[in-house]
């Protein structure tokens, strides 16, 4: 099986990054402007206690 195969958007990706390597700096400081954040032991033990359990099927039985 060949796996050398790169498709068109793989490619394009790869491409753009070496172009304008400053976009994976940006890109990091996004993430961690959103998502890396620490939590105090408060924080964390609130999210767990509200953290309601999904009904079975969401579509049906309102």
């Amino acid at each position: 099986m060949d796996y050398s195969y790169e498709s068109e958007h793989t490619k394009f990706i790869r491409e753009f990054l070496e172009k304008n390597p400053h976009v994976a700096a940006k890109r990091l400081e996004a993430r961690k402007m959103w998502w890396d954040k620490k939590l105090s032991k408060e924080e964390q033990k609130r999210f767990k206690e509200s953290n309601d359990p999904m009904k079975p099927y969401v579509y049906f039985g309102g």
